[in-house]
Order: structure tokens, then C-alpha cells, then sequence
């Protein structure tokens, strides 16, 4: 390799990029504008930002209990212990008297008059301000004779904790009726919520005050004084029946967000104000304040502001780099590969002196710079600004709110996974942006692609999702969440160093995967002369089912798999109905079932169904063909030799993955009990699988995938499919494995029937070992190769060498036979 040639190919489009003015303006301009302009934004939003107050209605606010609730239109400002600008959030409308009275003509108390604790303070209002109020308090008083209404009928519509009454047609009707009224009254009102005081509810309060008090001078003022004490006397409490009286109703329509926030608010002052009234009958009747709350902890905090600040880093900075660095590299890789094709200037590079590798890395380093400069201006644009606007916000609120800059051993981090992420974002685009025939039609291609990305950084922000030695191989979660924890500082160093290592090297991985990719579509002449072409539907479905081929293409390959991951997708709520209603002793029965349903229904059915409409051969396409014996007899000794080996690696492995989900753990519950039948089982776990999964996976999206002649990509690519399938990690890591040697088998033989075998002896022998289980505990010969511990099959070390032995030297010898060559395909008849 020139690497001359790959400098003048990268100098050349460096070049070029930078004469694009819109280039220019996202890479280097938008982001040192965008921030800032974002953060005075929200400053100026924030200044003039006014929430309209929310309408709270009191009926029967007479009958208020001391101490005062209501200040004016307004809740009184010691209830509102979290936000004290709450208070004129909410305007209160009552049906005192005085509400209507102005202060002017009213007049004034004496001194020594008695006054009662909840009347609101008497104020000036327009007219039209009264006259709107009289409404809302007349509909409001609408609402209380219905809800009367409603009560009478069903006190359990009405009152909460009690259980449901049973009515008659014609009752539940009219309930139904009058909430449906209810409702639209309420929403035309324009009140968000209604607190209707039951009658007389301030002498009931007073009564139990008194009640409490009346025992305490019964009991004696030295026994009050020593209530606090350990060893103080019991003082009886009022009987319960003087607790026993009509409490209030609040009224709110959750489907409304006013109504919600209004009620939030109302809630906490409620309960702020039924606390005082607690402590005032406390002290009533002797008792201390402290009695309700005998667990009232105090908070300490240990963060200092340097830790907020990298909490709050920690989230910013990973999702930043990841969707700047795919952001950076979408643009750039649709004008160097897609574009090229529509100025006409692909032919011109391709006779240069420099190779297709060449031209590829050339194209991939200038992606790749554009993805890495757009990355790293957005994240010190963010930065600056975020520190700027805090700093502001901290001296404002006179609060330590600044947001200080993480470490600088945190920000060498970020530039050591900005490389491998930009690499891997680059190398893709450009794969897709080369296998698109325009520039419209790459940015179709990359933006499922973009929004991937964007569902992978939501996963990782999540607080519940924390580094694992699994996440920490796979692409884009891994270095996301190792940057996350790197930020924080709160995990231990040594396991951030030990986790550094697979995350480096996975995603090294990945990008050089992804650049043999793009190296791999520039090679190819039908991909980077493909012209652009009208899409209509009625034609394609008709060129479709006219040119068939005996074998599906690839892309129909593709399909196939999406619809089995969608149908799969969309029957899990239709599975887990008759699973929550079956009956405890008929569960698993029901899951086997439904088992054998999925395989048929959601698995083999879709690939006999494309099979048979979109290829012109079923035999060709599934490879039923009987296979030599030799492939048979393999198929046997790599199943009896393999399957030792592949528990032995689930168990060694089982610290790597995440835990079974509860569905997986009642499936192995099934194995171990003997409540099943052994037929049922088998057909379930064994026989099933292994001609549905093969169908779908060694038949129609093998022989798809092996349409461009490669077999060992084929493989792979359905090895890997095959493992996706089972969406558990702990199966799609075995899963795969076994695709590997199963679709070896199928290429080899060109049958389907070999693997098949395979598939339902490994799964057989699982079945049948778990059956056993118990009488492997007991003393004999076998326990020289096999036994139980802990409830696990354990197999013993010369069982697992003999098998090792024995699995290498049948896959050596399978490997080492020629892959077949593929039949050829007659051309479609015009």
C-alpha cells in the first residue's frame, strides 16, 4: 500500500470540504454559535416565562378548620414548604360572604372581635373579575350536586379505599352518564381543582381537640408532662368513632396537565396544613409533636459541587460525542461517495494510480476528521457554555450551582474514545453513502442509522444502566458507558482500567470490520455504477414475481429475517394473555404449547411462505437433498462432542452476562420438573427448533446470504441472525456459536438435514439430561464423567478434553472439504 496516495487522496477532499461553505458552517460554525445562542435563549425564556395561575375552588370554606389555610385568593405561603413561588401559581376562589365584598366597604374588626381563622383577606377586584369568579362558583356548585348525586348512587365511585359496589344495568348506566357530565362541566368551568369541606368539619376537628384534651385533665397534668418519657403512663385515645366523620372530596381530571400540576401543588399544602392540625391535637392531648414521625432522618450530603458537577457531565458528554460524531460524519460521507457518483467524478478518481484501498482510506481519514473536529466543537462549545450560564445562574440565586470542568485525566478519556467511535461512525456511513446511488438516497440509507445511534445513548444515560464485563463489548454502549463512569469517578479505577481494555479492543474491531466493509462495496463495480432509478411499487411487485430465481437474492435474505424479528416482536403480548390467565398447575403445559405455535407460526412459516412466492426452486432454495452419510455420521459425533463443551462455556461465562430474565428461568424450571410429559418436551424444545429455526436459518436466509458466492461471510451472517433471534444474551452468544457449526454443516453437505440432526440432538440431549438430573446425583460409573452440584451438571475435566479433542478433529476435517460449488441458475424466461 502507497500511503503517498492515501495522503493526496485525503489532501484532495480536505480540500474540497473546506471549499463547501455548508460544510464549513456545521463543522465549525454552528457549534460555536448554537450554544450560546441556546443558552441566552433560555435565559430570556426563563425571564419571561410567567405561569398562568391554575383555578382552585373551596366549597363550604366556612366550615374550614383553624389554622388559617387561606391568605386572600391565596393558599397562605407557610404551606408551601418545596417552592415558595407556588403560592401565586394557584388562585383560590371560595364561597365565604366577603368574597365579593371590597376592602373599601367593608368594615374594619375590632381589635377584640373574634375573627374566624379561614376567611380570606377582603380585596379589590374589576367587575369583570368578579363576575368571572361568581361563574366558575356557580359551576362549581353544579359539580357539587351531581357528585352528590354520584354518591348516593355508588359511595365507592366516590370515596377512595372502598370496594366496588355491584350495580345493576341501569345503575352503572346512570353513573356512567353522570360522570361523563361531570367531566364536561369540569372542563368547561376552566377549574382545575375542586375541594369541596364537608359540613360542620371544623367542629369535628375541635371535637376530637377537645376530646384529647378533656383526657389528658383526666389523666392529670404530671402524667401530660411525662408523656415524652419512655415510662410515661398510657393515656387512652379517643374512641374511634370520634374519628369516624365525612372528610373532604378534591376533585381533578388527571387527563388534564393544568389539572395535574394544580393538584400537585394543592396536595402539598394540604398535607402541610393536616400536619399542623395533627400537631396542634398532639399538644392537645399532651402527647409530643414528634409521635407521627417516630423516623424522621436527617440528610447529609456528602457531594461537593466538583461531584455534581461531573454527574451532570457524565450524562452530556457521552451522548454529545456519540450523535456529534455520527452528525460529523453523515454530511462529509454522502458528498464524498454518493456525490461523486452525481457529479460524475467517480470515473476520474477510479484512473488514478491509486488503488481502490487507497481511494477508500483517503475518503475514510477525511470522514473520519470531520466526525472527530465536529465532536470535539460542539463538546467545548457545550462546556464553556454550560459553565458560563451556570456561574450566572450561581450568582443570581446565590447558590453553589457552578458547573466546574471534569479532571483532566476525564477529558484525556474523552479523547481516547472519541477515536474508535468516529472511526466506527465513519467507516459505516461511508460503506452506506458508497452503496447508495445519490445523495437523497444515502441520507435514507443513514438515518435508521442515526436514530440506532440515538437509541443506544438514551439506553446508556439511563442511571439504572452501569458498566458489565457483556456491555462492555458491545459497539457504541460500551465506550459510552466506560466514559460515563469515567466522568462520575465513583466506580473502583482498577475495574475502569479493566474494563478499558475489551472496550478498546472490541471497538477497534468494529471500526476496522466496518472499513473492510467500505473497502469492500468501493471494490465492486455493480455497486459503484449502480444508476439511480424511479421506484414504483406496482412495478417492482410485478418485476418481483416475474424474474424469479431459483435461489433467494440476498436482500430478500434481509427481509425475511426483519419479518421474523417483527412477528416475534408483535406476538409477545399475545403470548403473555393466556400465560397470566392460565392456572398455577397448568402454566407450563401452556408454555410448551405456545412454544411449538411460535416455531411453526412466527419462525418456519415466513420462509416457506417467501420461499415458495419470491424463488422459482423450494429444493435448491432449502436444500432438501439427502446428504452422504459422512455428513450425517459428522453431524452426530460434533453434536455428542460439542454439546459438553457448550455448557461448560455457558456456565464459565454466566458472571460475563446479565442475569436471566424471570420468562427464561421458568422455561428451565420446566426442564428440571418431571410435570410434563417427555414427548411434549421434546417436541417443544427439540424437535421443533430444529426444523423451523433451520428452515428459516440454514434454508431461505442461507442460501440467500450465499447468492454473491461468499460462503464463509454467509455463515456468519446467519450464525449471527440465528443468535439475535433468541434475544437473551446468554443464548444469542451460544446460539451463534452453534450457527457457526450448524451452517458449516449445511454448506458442506448442501442439505439441510445435517443440521437439522445437529439442532435436535444438542437440544435433545439438553432435555434429557435435565431429566435425569436427579439420578445423576447418585454413586456410579458415570460420575467419572458427569455429575450434579449445586443442582448444575458439572462435566468432568477428562469428558470435556475428550470432547475437545474429538470436536477439532471433526470440524478440521469439515473445514478442509472444498466448498461445494452452487448450482447454477437458469435465467429467468422473458
Amino acid at each position: 500500500m502507497n500511503w503517498r496516495n492515501v495522503w493526496l487522496i485525503f489532501r484532495r477532499e480536505v480540500l474540497d470540504q473546506l471549499r463547501d461553505r455548508r460544510t464549513l458552517f456545521m463543522v465549525a460554525v454552528l457549534p460555536l454559535l448554537l450554544y450560546p445562542a441556546l443558552g441566552i435563549g433560555m435565559m430570556q425564556l426563563t425571564v419571561l416565562f410567567s405561569e398562568q395561575p391554575r383555578t382552585v375552588v373551596i366549597l363550604g370554606a366556612a366550615d374550614l378548620p383553624p389554622p388559617q389555610l387561606l391568605d386572600g385568593h391565596r393558599f397562605a405561603q407557610a404551606w408551601f414548604e418545596t417552592n415558595t413561588e407556588s403560592q401565586n401559581k394557584l388562585e383560590v376562589i371560595t364561597d365565604l360572604p366577603a368574597e365579593n365584598t371590597d376592602t373599601e366597604n367593608s368594615k374594619p374588626l375590632s381589635a377584640d372581635a373574634e375573627q374566624p381563622s379561614n376567611t380570606t383577606k377582603k380585596s379589590t377586584a374589576s367587575p369583570a373579575d368578579l363576575a368571572r369568579r361568581q361563574r366558575i362558583l356557580n359551576q362549581a356548585k353544579e359539580l357539587q350536586v351531581l357528585i352528590e348525586q354520584l354518591k348516593l348512587l355508588n359511595p365507592a365511585a366516590v370515596e377512595r379505599g372502598r370496594p366496588a359496589a355491584l350495580l345493576s344495568p341501569e345503575l352503572e348506566a346512570t353513573q356512567v352518564q353522570l360522570r361523563k357530565t361531570m367531566s364536561e362541566l369540569f372542563k368547561q368551568s376552566g377549574i382545575q381543582v375542586l375541594i369541596i369541606i364537608p359540613p360542620d368539619f371544623d367542629q369535628s376537628i375541635e371535637a376530637v381537640k377537645q376530646q384529647l384534651a378533656s383526657q389528658r385533665s383526666q389523666h392529670g397534668e404530671d402524667g401530660a408532662k411525662d408523656a415524652t418519657s419512655p415510662l410515661a403512663p398510657t393515656i387512652p385515645l379517643a374512641p374511634a368513632s370520634n374519628f369516624d366523620y365525612p372528610r373532604p372530596l378534591i376533585i381533578r381530571n388527571r387527563a388534564d396537565d393544568k389539572s395535574v400540576i394544580a393538584y400537585t401543588r394543592v396536595v402539598e399544602v394540604m398535607e402541610s396544613w393536616e400536619r399542623q392540625i395533627l400537631r396542634d391535637q398532639l399538644k392537645a392531648g399532651g402527647l409530643p409533636e414528634q409521635l407521627p414521625t417516630p423516623i424522621r432522618a436527617h440528610v447529609v450530603e456528602l457531594a461537593d459541587s466538583q461531584q455534581v458537577a461531573n454527574n451532570v457531565w457524565s450524562k452530556l458528554f457521552p451522548a454529545m460525542l456519540i450523535i456529534m460524531a455520527v452528525t460529523g460524519a453523515f454530511y462529509p460521507a454522502i458528498d464524498l461517495a454518493a456525490g461523486e457518483k452525481e457529479r460524475g467524478t467517480m470515473e476520474t478518481l477510479l484512473i488514478c494510480p491509486a488503488s481502490r484501498t487507497e481511494i477508500v482510506l483517503g475518503k475514510f481519514f477525511t470522514v473520519m476528521g470531520f466526525s472527530m473536529a465536529t465532536a470535539v466543537l460542539n463538546l467545548l462549545s457545550l462546556s464553556f457554555t454550560g459553565k458560563y450560564v451556570s456561574s450566572l445562574a450561581a450568582s443570581n440565586l446565590s447558590r453553589n450551582v457552578d458547573l466546574t470542568l471534569p479532571a483532566f485525566s476525564s477529558l484525556v478519556w474523552v479523547a481516547v474514545l472519541l477515536i474508535p467511535i468516529a472511526a466506527l461512525f465513519s467507516a459505516l456511513c461511508l460503506a452506506l453513502a458508497t452503496f447508495a446511488r445519490s445523495s437523497k438516497e444515502g441520507q435514507y440509507y443513514l438515518t435508521p442509522l442515526l436514530m440506532v445511534t440515538l437509541g443506544l445513548t438514551v439506553f446508556c444515560l439511563s442511571p439504572a444502566v452501569e458498566m458489565q464485563p457483556f456491555y462492555s463489548i458491545l459497539p457504541v454502549v460500551g465506550p459510552a458507558l466506560l466514559l460515563k463512569e469515567r466522568l462520575l469517578g465513583t466506580a473502583d479505577s482498577y475495574l475502569l482500567w479493566l474494563y478499558s481494555i475489551p472496550v478498546l479492543i472490541t471497538s477497534a474491531g468494529y471500526s476496522l470490520l466496518a472499513l473492510w466493509w467500505a473497502i469492500d462495496q468501493f471494490s465492486r463495480e455493480e455497486v459503484l455504477f449502480r444508476e439511480s432509478e424511479r421506484f414504483e411499487l406496482k412495478l417492482w411487485l410485478k418485476q418481483l414475481l416475474r424474474d424469479k430465481t431459483p435461489t433467494p437474492s440476498f436482500a430478500e435474505a434481509g427481509v425475511c429475517f426483519v419479518v421474523i424479528m417483527l412477528l416475534q416482536f408483535a406476538a409477545l403480548k399475545m403470548f403473555q394473555q393466556p400465560l397470566s390467565r392460565a392456572k398455577p398447575n397448568e402454566l407450563g403445559g401452556i408454555m410448551l404449547k405456545l412454544m411449538i405455535v411460535q416455531q411453526v407460526a412466527i419462525i418456519a412459516t415466513p420462509a416457506l411462505m417467501m420461499g415458495i412466492i419470491l424463488t422459482t426452486s423450494v429444493r435448491q432454495t432449502f436444500q432438501f437433498r439427502l446428504p452422504k452419510l459422512r455428513y450425517l455420521a459428522a453431524s452426530i459425533i460434533l453434536a455428542l462432542s460439542v454439546f459438553p463443551l457448550s455448557l461448560e462455556l455457558s456456565h464459565r461465562l454466566a458472571w460475563f452476562f446479565p442475569p436471566l430474565p424471570e420468562s427464561m428461568k421458568q422455561v428451565g424450571e420446566l426442564l428440571s420438573k418431571n410435570e410434563q410429559p417427555l414427548w411434549l418436551l421434546l417436541v417443544a424444545f427439540a424437535i421443533a427448533p430444529a426444523i423451523c429455526e433451520e428452515l428459516a436459518f440454514r434454508g431461505f436466509i442461507l442460501s440467500g446470504l450465499r447468492q454473491g458466492g461468499r460462503h464463509g461471510l454467509a455463515i456468519v451472517i446467519s450464525a449471527i441472525s440465528f443468535g439475535i433471534i433468541h434475544m437473551v444474551s446468554q443464548q444469542v452468544f451460544n446460539a451463534a456459536l452453534l450457527g457457526l457449526i450448524i451452517g458449516l454443516l449445511a454448506v458442506q453437505s448442501r442439505s439441510i438435514y445435517p443440521g437439522m440432526l445437529y439442532h435436535f440432538l444438542h437440544n435433545g440431549m439438553q432435555v434429557g439430561l435435565s431429566q435425569i438430573q436427579t439420578q445423576l446425583t447418585k454413586p456410579g460409573f458415570h460420575q467419572t464423567f458427569i455429575t450434579v452440584t449445586e443442582g448444575e451438571l458439572v462435566f468432568r475435566p477428562l469428558l470435556l478434553l475428550l470432547c475437545a479433542l474429538i470436536a477439532m478433529a471433526a470440524l478440521t476435517w469439515l473445514v478442509s472439504q472444498p466448498y461445494p460449488p452452487r448450482e447454477e441458475s437458469p435465467a429467468p424466461a422473458n
